[in-house]
């Protein structure tokens, strides 16, 4: 489950959106279909192509990791949120939290731990399937505390949103059970969140004493062979926290979402060379879904804890320099360091879809 090639995941291009977004993008999609259909019958006035053109252009052109219309709705938040507030990361639903310690020498060997991604992507495949539209969340969070010994804790989170489906302690309690053959599970009663006592761009202060930067990783390497969780977190000086939240999607809606990705590939790519990989990926993905896989929407965070502001200063550097040796990229999210470490942490399994952008 952790290749991360093409095909498989969604990296989610939507991942970030808020509805108001979603609701935009939809009506600037529609704005424009409906000037191109009345040029077939009478020439709109020109107003009407530079609206449209000015709107593509804001929400699409990228002068960095985000498109200018994300950035004016992450400097809007960062006026409009001074905290977080609790609706965000308490959505209604029903949630459950495990401590989970793979069975010992599983993710050392080859074998075991292709076998252990293979069981957690069936029970991804029945969560997703569980439900008509995607809204089943698992957050599956690792944080590495680094004293005299280094100590590991792994945790696995499900958010069932109210109304989602029937039967929430269903769906639950046999997802418990798909977990329950990874390793050793114990129920666990979450922590309450940290509250913030000072924020800036590029970190909080809590009040427990300890400082945070949280970021975003927007791109992985093609293919990770399996020591992803090495190359992030074992062997470094710094408390490190790396969490992924997984959102399935039913099989319909995987189906169709295959079926875009592949005409807007072949529609909007001119290089042969890209062409051609998106082309195997989507071979690829068709096989898989043939046999009954199922796409994934995907965010992952990576968190560094330090007890001043040199300290995680410099936690972030060394963040970032072993992100660009392993050719990861991380987005420092600047304006929601005050949210954006609960993602880390297991509350991030009940936050709202587009919270963090």
């Amino acid at each position: 489950m952790y290749s991360l090639t093409p095909g498989y995941r969604i990296p989610a291009l939507q991942r970030g959106l808020s509805p108001a977004e979603t609701m935009l993008t939809k009506a600037n999609a529609g704005l424009g279909s409906a000037v191109l259909m009345s040029a077939l019958i009478s020439p709109p006035p020109l107003w009407a192509f530079g609206t449209v053109g000015v709107t593509a252009a804001l929400m699409n052109l990228a002068p960095g990791p985000r498109s200018i219309a994300r950035w004016a709705t992450v400097g809007y938040r960062h006026l409009r949120e001074r905290t977080a507030p609790e609706a965000v990361f308490n959505r209604p639903g029903a949630t459950a939290t495990w401590a989970l310690y793979p069975n010992h020498g599983v993710m050392q060997d080859e074998l075991q731990r292709g076998a252990w991604h293979e069981a957690f992507s069936r029970a991804l495949t029945f969560a997703g399937n569980q439900t008509r539209t995607a809204g089943v969340q698992v957050h599956v969070s690792h944080h590495a505390t680094v004293t005299d010994h280094t100590t590991h804790t792994q945790t696995i989170s499900v958010h069932v949103p109210k109304g989602l489906t029937g039967q929430p302690a269903r769906l639950l309690d046999t997802l418990a059970g798909e977990f329950a053959r990874l390793g050793a599970l114990t129920p666990l009663d979450p922590a309450p969140i940290a509250e913030v006592s000072e924020r800036r761009a590029g970190w909080v202060a809590l009040k427990d004493g300890r400082y945070a930067s949280t970021a975003r990783i927007t791109a992985w390497p093609d293919e990770t062979a399996g020591d992803l969780m090495p190359r992030l977190l074992l062997g470094e000086q710094t408390n490190r926290s790396l969490a992924v939240l997984y959102r399935p999607l039913p099989a319909g809606q995987s189906r169709r979402s295959a079926k875009l990705q592949t005409a807007a590939a072949g529609a909007y790519t001119l290089d042969e060379v890209k062409a051609e990989t998106h082309s195997r990926a989507s071979t690829t993905t068709r096989a898989a879904l043939i046999q009954g896989a199922t796409l994934v929407d995907l965010d992952a965070y990576l968190t560094v804890w330090a007890d001043s502001p040199q300290a995680i200063t410099d936690a972030r550097y060394q963040a970032v320099l072993t992100a660009d040796r392993y050719r990861i990229r991380l987005d420092w999210l600047p304006g929601q360091q005050h949210r954006a470490h609960v993602m880390t942490t297991p509350h991030g399994a009940a936050t709202q879809k587009g919270a963090i952008l």
